[in-house]
């Protein structure tokens, strides 16, 4: 359970680390790409790892032969996921506080719920649906409350985190079938290269190779970006999907807007104000409902944005 909470805890501090580099001056694309420069390498090491398993006659997959159709499937989701969701997700954070997008992240079980009931035909429960209103009416408060005191940027931040995390969620969707026959350590490596070149791709085509040249005080926040905040977490929760389940693991994702709230008003001298702990509370009670609902179903097992 320790494992649960900390992983949970350090992925909930990627939004401070990626407000820190843009007062820094660097765009997303940059911080994207230097985090996927830092952080890639380790998870191409998971994937040799899951591969070499394999080849060795070690785990589920023993012995199999990897094919190419859920290599591709990893690949474009990684791509959608990784990059896509990601990119998009700290496009938001140039316009949004740290809390409000932690908090429409949060929700993306939601939007796995809705997009899988219009692709395949799913049975859209009436509990969820309103356990969804509920955390979506507490978005809905703070949303109004900052769109009101700073203008036009909250509306364009939020449809971008928004824009986050259906893609994160059609990422989860089309993941499984290609986590169940490659594994998730092989699906991990192929995936984070993928998204690795797309965002190299991205980041070649819009800016100059020197735009990488950064001072040593932003190399550590970005540092701590792809460490902190995203290899070591997943690390975190992988570990204890193994040791406590999916289900219990996830549970413990609830706490990540408690530990965002606390850095955003303590380091970025972000306002918490009574509404938005109202806001805060119904994204929590409405998501601890939905878990409630949902918790005989299995839970995917990563992470991603």
């Amino acid at each position: 359970m320790t494992l649960a909470a900390l992983g949970a805890a350090f992925f909930a501090t990627k939004g401070i680390f990626v407000k820190l580099a843009l007062a820094d001056g660097l765009d997303p694309v940059t911080i994207l790409t230097w985090r996927m420069i830092l952080a890639t390498p380790a998870f191409m090491v998971l994937g040799w790892m899951g591969f070499s398993a394999r080849k060795r006659g070690r785990g589920r997959h023993a012995g199999e032969t990897v094919e190419m159709r859920p290599v591709l499937l990893a690949a474009g989701v990684g791509i959608l996921g990784y990059y896509g969701a990601s990119y998009l997700d700290f496009a938001a954070l140039a316009f949004i506080s740290a809390q409000l997008n932690r908090l429409v992240l949060l929700t993306y079980p939601f939007m796995v719920l809705i997009l899988g009931a219009i692709l395949f035909r799913r049975k859209l429960a009436w509990q969820a649906v309103l356990a969804a209103l509920i955390a979506y009416c507490g978005i809905a408060v703070i949303f109004t409350r900052d769109l009101a005191i700073e203008g036009e940027n909250v509306l364009v931040g939020t449809l971008l985190v928004l824009g986050a995390a259906v893609t994160y969620a059609l990422y989860q969707l089309f993941a499984k079938p290609a986590i169940d026959a490659l594994g998730s350590q092989l699906f991990t490596g192929i995936a984070m290269s993928a998204a690795g070149a797309a965002v190299f791709t991205h980041f070649l085509s819009t800016h100059p190779i020197t735009a990488l040249a950064i001072d040593a005080s932003t190399l550590m926040v970005l540092m701590a970006l792809a460490l902190l905040a995203t290899v070591l977490p997943v690390f975190m929760i992988a570990a204890a999907i193994g040791r406590i389940g999916a289900e219990r693991t996830a549970v413990f994702g609830n706490i990540s807007p408690i530990v965002t709230i606390v850095l955003a008003v303590v380091i970025l001298g972000e306002d918490f104000t009574l509404v938005h702990g109202l806001g805060t509370a119904l994204v929590i009670f409405g998501i601890l409902l939905f878990t409630r609902l949902t918790r005989h179903k299995p839970r995917p097992d990563n992470a991603a944005a």
